[in-house]
């Protein structure tokens, strides 16, 4: 069963690679990817290996990562929660990247299913925070706030300051959506603050963005143009490409806004660039569309409606709804301008379609006033009221409320056009005071004016800098005469300070660095010391001669089935022990594998009198967590040949191994004689103290190296009997990548 799994997973990855090997060039990092996929044996490493592979392709090769999104998703339904849940926010978070919201939508709902099931606060904070967006969208804010603020507190708990730097920012949306300035202001500066306390400049990136996005809501494009330019910056120091060319197309549509039509175009044409990078079809189109919007207001209608099209082109293969609905708003607009009324209403009704199916009442509230526009210009004049009107109503419950302005210009020409004057002069005095306080070319005169006021600064420090030359210059020669006198004797001096400081600093490096080297030589000396104990330890000659007897009894016997299975594990955990016993950490499978030999190898030679279990989280398996070789199994010869293990009815050994708190936390439990039952033996007693002692140093070895607060814990499983014993071992999370 497992062997078809296997190679049902090898069919489709080598089908996959076959469909993009021609297509797209493949970097280093893909190959290797690739080639442990297929290497990999194990079912579960094997699919979760091809989940990190769709990772990988959501940084850095979109289309990829789309095309394997339904695979995984399929083969995802054979495994455990914790990999379907992995699986299907992958999906989520791809299906939001390709702007398909109702998919996206269907996803995170469906990952609800999950908060019960894992019951982990990293799930649970990763849904609550998709699920605020998913009913923020929906203008849900009440809901919305609840869900965030719950991510948020969890955030919060674990201390994580770039979980609650994200889970600021979609609050400070959700406000933005509900036109509360103050309040989305507030919540984006504490972004801000929190994603500086990290090493995350794309979270950082990330914040700054959604600042710039209150404030353009808010009609203020002059600053939101220059934290859109922070974003950018931090992007291109982290080759982000995927928010370069997000944030590159939004500073194009804030420079389109102000009518500086150059600057959006090679932003636009950036963003293009940026996106074809990593194959984003969503990003293209939408770059495309914006770009299509340039040539528009240029008047090159031809150029307009030929790269709006490839835009549509683009779009379609995706499906992404809003950007088609954009597309299609922006070609109704030209064929306006162009008097071909009747394609303009086509392309305006198939942009409210798309509209329509995903909701967008801002949009919707856009392509109502370009339809108004179109009836205007066709001399339709309560058809154009009509549809204004509907689109200020909109305005007024959905999105920016500074768009309704443009209306108002709009309505006012269209009364003038009809004879009403008074409620021409009503609707322009609207509009006037409005653009008297807050207009796009004020807004674009503010930008000029920071330009040239950046430009202007530079021009005065460069004169400051000539004047301060001069006047140096001036000085300087007036002491040249004094200067001379003493100009050798003050090199000499200088000269012999500058010696004597090299030496002095010389010495004191010879003297750290012999001292730093004799400690490494000690830590070295007390690592292979501690080694070859432990491995004394491990290599017990009692433990090993009893095993011989045993294999020997068996051979007496003739039982060639006992005698086979006992050797095969013994010589299968000497080889395991002498392997691993000298490296620094091992992979966790590698000790749990040892465990089970040598406890299998005990239950064998003790008759099956005790029972045990090893239970190893996913987690660990999947991030490739690491360990030091072997030590829990000095506790375990403790319970087994000191706690009498074989002896107590009912005997067991329960060993655990899980992540907390970026923490690798080993639990140790059996139900023996105990500690107190031991001492009465004080071979037993000796033995276990070195145990523990050896565990210690290690312990201690590890925490000063890494940093950490690794401890060990001892103490009886019974304590109204005192018998048994429950032993915590706490040691630094390491993974393969961090060796």
């Amino acid at each position: 069963m497992q062997n078809r799994a296997r190679t049902s997973i090898s069919l489709l990855v080598i089908l996959f690679m076959s469909m993009t090997w021609t297509l797209y060039a493949q970097p280093a990092k893909e190959k290797q990817l690739l080639e442990s996929i297929r290497k990999e044996k194990d079912e579960t490493k094997q699919f979760l290996r091809l989940l990190s592979l769709g990772e990988y392709y959501a940084q850095h090769n979109i289309h990829k990562a789309d095309s394997l999104k339904d695979i995984l998703l399929t083969k995802s339904r054979s495994y455990g929660d914790s990999i379907r849940y992995s699986t299907l926010m992958f999906c989520a978070e791809i299906n939001e990247l390709m702007g398909r919201q109702e998919e996206y939508f269907r996803d995170i709902l469906g990952c609800q299913q999950f908060l019960n099931k894992l019951g982990s606060e990293q799930v649970t904070f990763k849904i609550y925070r998709h699920l605020g967006y998913y009913h923020s969208s929906l203008l849900e804010f009440e809901t919305a706030d609840f869900y965030l603020k719950y991510a948020l507190r969890i955030a919060k708990k674990k201390r994580s300051n770039a979980k609650i730097s994200e889970a600021e920012n979609y609050i400070a949306l959700n406000f933005m959506l509900q036109n509360n300035k103050d309040s989305a202001l507030f919540y984006t500066d504490q972004a801000i603050q929190y994603a500086r306390r990290t090493s995350n400049k794309s979270a950082l990136a990330e914040s700054f963005n959604t600042q710039a996005k209150v404030y353009a809501y808010f009609g203020q494009l002059e600053i939101s143009v220059s934290k859109n330019m922070i974003s950018e910056q931090l992007a291109r120091e982290v080759n982000d490409l995927v928010r370069l060319a997000r944030y590159n197309r939004e500073l194009g549509v804030s420079q389109r806004a102000i009518f500086n039509l150059d600057a959006a175009k090679d932003f636009f044409e950036q963003s293009y660039f940026f996106a074809s990078k990593v194959y984003d079809n969503r990003q293209m189109g939408l770059a495309l569309s914006n770009l299509g919007y340039v040539y528009f207001e240029k008047k090159d209608f031809k150029k307009a409606i030929s790269t709006t099209e490839k835009a549509i082109d683009l779009l379609s293969l995706i499906n992404d709804y809003n950007g088609l609905g954009e597309a299609h708003n922006i070609l109704g607009m030209i064929h306006r301008e162009r008097k071909d009324y009747n394609l303009a209403s086509t392309n305006l009704n198939q942009a409210l379609v798309y509209y329509e199916s995903t909701g967008n009442k801002e949009m919707i509230a856009g392509v109502y006033h370009n339809v108004g526009t179109v009836f205007q210009k066709q001399k339709k004049y309560a058809n154009a009221l009509n549809y204004l009107e509907r689109s200020i109503e909109i305005r007024k419950l959905f999105g920016s409320r500074n768009q309704i302005y443009n209306t108002y210009r709009v309505m006012s020409s269209v009364y003038k056009d009809i004879g009403k004057t008074k409620e021409a002069m009503k609707y322009l005095e609207l509009y006037t005071n409005y653009t008297d306080s807050n207009s796009t070319l004020q807004a674009a005169t503010k930008i000029a004016e920071l330009n040239e006021l950046y430009r202007s600064e530079q021009r005065e420090r460069l004169i400051i800098l000539q004047s301060d030359s001069i006047e140096r210059q001036r000085q300087e020669k007036a002491l040249t005469a004094t200067q001379l006198e003493n100009a050798e004797l003050r090199s000499n001096f200088q000269w012999y300070i500058i010696v004597a400081f090299f030496i002095i600093i010389g010495l004191a490096g010879i003297i750290v660095f012999f001292r730093w080297n004799q400690t490494v030589i000690k830590q070295q000396q007390r690592e292979a010391e501690m080694s070859q104990t432990l491995l004394r330890a491990q290599m017990n000659p009692h433990f090993v001669f009893n095993a011989m007897s045993v294999i020997q009894s068996y051979i007496y016997e003739n039982d060639t089935e006992n005698s086979s299975k006992f050797l095969v594990n013994f010589s299968r955990l000497m080889r395991l022990i002498l392997e691993n016993s000298p490296k620094e950490f091992i992979p966790i499978e590698t000790e749990v594998e040892i465990l089970q030999k040598y406890l299998e190898t005990q239950k064998l030679r003790f008759e099956e009198r005790f029972e045990y279990s090893i239970d190893c989280s996913e987690e660990l398996l999947f991030e490739n967590a690491v360990i030091p070789p072997m030590i829990t199994q000095p506790f375990i010869e403790n319970a087994i040949e000191h706690g009498q293990l074989h002896n107590v009815e009912g005997g067991f050994i329960h060993v655990s191994f899980e992540k907390k708190d970026d923490m690798l936390c080993i639990n140790i439990i059996d139900n023996g004689v105990g500690r107190k039952g031991s001492e009465k033996n004080k071979k037993s007693k000796a033995h276990k103290s070195m145990a523990m002692k050896i565990t210690k140093e290690r312990i201690d070895n590890l925490n000063k190296k890494y940093k950490t607060e690794g401890r060990m814990e001892i103490e009886d499983y019974n304590k109204s009997l005192q018998t048994g014993t429950k032993v915590l071992i706490s040691l630094p999370y390491r993974t393969e990548s961090l060796n």
